[in-house]
Formats: structure tokens, C-alpha cells, sequence
């Protein structure tokens, strides 16, 4: 990183942190079906998703989910302190989230981070925001467990007609096996949606510091910078994965049982449920949050038994958390940023 400004520096130490805060605060999704399930123990399970995190790597190679992140405001608005501010209120509000248990979106947190120190930036121009792309974002807060609940309850239900007259325990045997794949299936698709995140902001942050600075426009190169620059992708998705195997046990509890109970069977289905919405909205490049994607599957899942099956009252709690992360992260990031300009004089 010789040459780097020191701005540009903390800017990639703290984007790195949330990644790797990300993975422990999400490795609850991608463990937790497959751990209630007794597949895995808890340490195989982290070491096993870590693993199909940092594959992603090698798989996911078009970066259009960090393209989006990054655009989520005009680049003439977006400074190195505003990136900063966004990156600290997400770290803060995953790790406020992750100590009280509540499974809530690292990516929205991001966004919502990014959007309120911009505002505060601009002293609250709502022009900054491209609408379209947040538009996206915030239309898939609600499509994505929806999504994952279809796909999983439809699958759950094609399996079980399936394996309607296979004896009990060897179809149990199996579907532990088939568990492995699905689970790694998952990982692989939140590896390649989670770690982009921060990609395009370190990428912004990189062209800002090139260009002195000052602000760039809306033609700014920044997937062709990410491309030459391989050391961004290969470091983010490696802080995921080292993230995802300190896991984070204060979330499995409620991924893994507390929705609802998940059997084998019913842990392939929501697991090839919430992998095949990854990797779709992942094509698409719309940032997904996994944790609305796995609950909704998980709640499908559940349905397929009966709609008592599931806790809606638990689920309520975490629909709850989801529509406050956006607006409390802006509002962290906004506070922030005043901090980061008034008090500690960073440029603006």
C-alpha cells in the first residue's frame, strides 16, 4: 500500500473489519440449520462455511452486488470522511445487533451507513442518494425472505413427495449428506453477495485518493478498478471468511431453532433455498441481506408442517429489526460523520 494517504489506509483497515464483524455476525446464517440438525458440530460447521466463503472468490468474478454498494450515492457527493463515517456506524450497529442477538442485515446497515454520513455531508440534499439503486436495495428487504420462503417451502415439498415411501432413517442419513452441499451451496452464495459490500467502497476510497481527493463524476471507473486491482476482492473475501469462523454463536440460537425446529430434510430446503436467492440477486447485483433471505426459508420450511409451526412472534421481533437498520445506521453514520469533520477536523 505504499503511497496510500493514511485516510485511505484506516478507510481499508476498517472496511476489512466490518467484513470480517460481517462474517462472525452472519456465520449464524450459514451454520445454523446445519448445526441444529447435529450434521456438523459447531467448530466443523464454521470452518466448513468459512471455507465456501473465501471459494466465492474464485467463482464470483463480475463484482456487480460491490458496483451497486458503491453507487448507492452520486460520486460527486462522496468523500473519504463520509466513507469512513458510513463504515464505523455499520460496524457499530452489527456489533450493537450481534450483542443482543438479533439477526439483522449487514448489508443494510452498510447502506444506511453510507447514506447518513452523505446526508450529513450535504446538510441533509437528498439528491445525494441514487434512488434507483437504493429503490432496488430496499425493495429486496422484503422480496428476498419472501423469495427464500417460496423457493424453500416448494422445495420441501417436492422432497418430501420424493421421499414419500423411502424408509425414515435412510432418507435421514441421506439428507445429512445432502445437508453438506446445501449448506456449502449457502456459504458460497453469501460469501459472493457479503463480502462485495465493502469492495466498492474501498474502490471509491482508492479512486478519491488518486484523484487528491477531490470528487469524482458519475463516468468514474469503478468496476475497472476493482478488476485491476485484485488484491480488494482477495482481501475482503478472505476477512469474511476468517469473520465467519469466530462465529456467532449469540445468533444461532435464533436461526437454528427458535423460528422454528429444522430437520434434515427440511435443512437441505432451506439451505438450496436461500443459496439459489444469493446467487440469483447476486447476478443481478442487487445487495441481499442473508439473514432476511435464510429466515424467510427457514419460516417456509416451517409452513410446510403447519403455519403454528413457526414463531411469528419471533419473526415479528426480527422484521422489526430489519425496517429500524437502515434508518438508525443513517442516523449513527450522520452523528459520525459530525464527529469525524467537527471534532477531529478530517476534510469533508
Amino acid at each position: 500500500m505504499f503511497g496510500f494517504s493514511t485516510l485511505l489506509i484506516v478507510i481499508i483497515a476498517f472496511a476489512l473489519v466490518f467484513d470480517y464483524i460481517n462474517g462472525f455476525h452472519d456465520s449464524a446464517n450459514s451454520i445454523a440449520t446445519i448445526v441444529s440438525t447435529k450434521v456438523l458440530t459447531p467448530f466443523q460447521a464454521v470452518l466448513w462455511a468459512a471455507l465456501w466463503n473465501f471459494v466465492a472468490y474464485f467463482v464470483f468474478k463480475e463484482h456487480k452486488v460491490a458496483n451497486t454498494v458503491a453507487k448507492t450515492i452520486h460520486p460527486e457527493f462522496v468523500t473519504l470522511t463520509v466513507i469512513l463515517a458510513g463504515l464505523l456506524a455499520a460496524i457499530f450497529w452489527n456489533l450493537l445487533t450481534w450483542w443482543f442477538g438479533i439477526p439483522s442485515s449487514s448489508s443494510h446497515t452498510l447502506i444506511g451507513g453510507f447514506i447518513g454520513a452523505a446526508l450529513a455531508h450535504t446538510g441533509g440534499n437528498i439528491n445525494v442518494v441514487e434512488l434507483r439503486n437504493v429503490g432496488v436495495t430496499v425493495l429486496f428487504i422484503f422480496l428476498s425472505p419472501i423469495i427464500g420462503m417460496i423457493l424453500s417451502f416448494i422445495i420441501t415439498i417436492i422432497i418430501n413427495w420424493v421421499a414419500r415411501k423411502s424408509h425414515p432413517y435412510r432418507a435421514e442419513k441421506w439428507f445429512k449428506r445432502l445437508q453438506l452441499l446445501s449448506s456449502a451451496a449457502f456459504s458460497l452464495g453469501h460469501g459472493g453477495n457479503d463480502a462485495q459490500k465493502v469492495m466498492g467502497l474501498i474502490t471509491v476510497a482508492l479512486l478519491l485518493d488518486k484523484n487528491g481527493g477531490q470528487a469524482l463524476n458519475e463516468n468514474a471507473p469503478i468496476l475497472q478498478t476493482m478488476m485491476q486491482n485484485n488484491w480488494i476482492p482477495f482481501a475482503c473475501y478472505t476477512a469474511i471468511g476468517l469473520g465467519t469462523m469466530s462465529g456467532g454463536w449469540r445468533i444461532v440460537k435464533t436461526m437454528g431453532s427458535r423460528i422454528t425446529k429444522v430437520t434434515p430434510i427440511e435443512g437441505v430446503a432451506a439451505e438450496t433455498a436461500s443459496a439459489s436467492t444469493l446467487i440469483l440477486t447476486e447476478a443481478l447485483g442487487v445487495p441481499v441481506s442473508t439473514t432476511h433471505t435464510v429466515t424467510g426459508a427457514i419460516m417456509g420450511v416451517g409452513a410446510t408442517k403447519r403455519l403454528s409451526a413457526v414463531r411469528w412472534g419471533v419473526t415479528v421481533n426480527l422484521i422489526w429489526a430489519w425496517i429500524l437498520t437502515i434508518p438508525v445506521s443513517a442516523g449513527v453514520a450522520a452523528l459520525v460523520y459530525w464527529m469525524l469533520h467537527s471534532l477531529l477536523h478530517l476534510p469533508g
